[in-house]
């Protein structure tokens, strides 16, 4: 598989291993898919990550979150900016999700933050997912 859109292998392999039951996951690392995993675990989607050194580029491990019911918290995880069609909004254009139950995660001047942060900090950016 040509890893063209790394950000959207991240999504799907979190997906795929959430309707699996797993209880972690792990990819290649990079700063942007930490930065996402940081905002996912601040917005209570994932228990944890963390990345794990080794001598290429290093493995980013993401611990996955279940309910009582032992259902994923992520019911669903999209990518909305792709490399063949970026989507970029203004401040005042951030999308809610689901009214405010799920995030949109952005990547912005000031780093990758999901939709309340970016709004607080007055700043617009690329919509990299969806959550919820």
């Amino acid at each position: 598989m040509s890893m063209t859109d790394p950000m959207a292998d991240m999504l799907t392999r979190i997906r795929n291993a959430g309707m699996a039951g797993h209880a972690k996951l792990d990819m290649p690392s990079s700063n942007v898919k930490v930065a996402v995993a940081a905002v996912l675990k601040n917005l209570g989607y994932i228990k944890n990550s963390k990345v794990i050194t080794d001598n290429k580029q290093g493995v980013l491990r993401i611990h996955l979150k279940y309910d009582d019911n032992q259902e994923p918290v992520i019911h669903e995880i999209k990518r909305i900016s792709t490399p063949g069609r970026r989507v970029y909004v203004g401040k005042d254009d951030i999308p809610r999700v689901k009214n405010g139950l799920g995030a949109s995660i952005l990547s912005t001047s000031m780093g990758v933050l999901d939709d309340v942060s970016a709004r607080q900090a007055q700043v617009g950016g690329e919509v990299v997912c969806t959550v919820w």
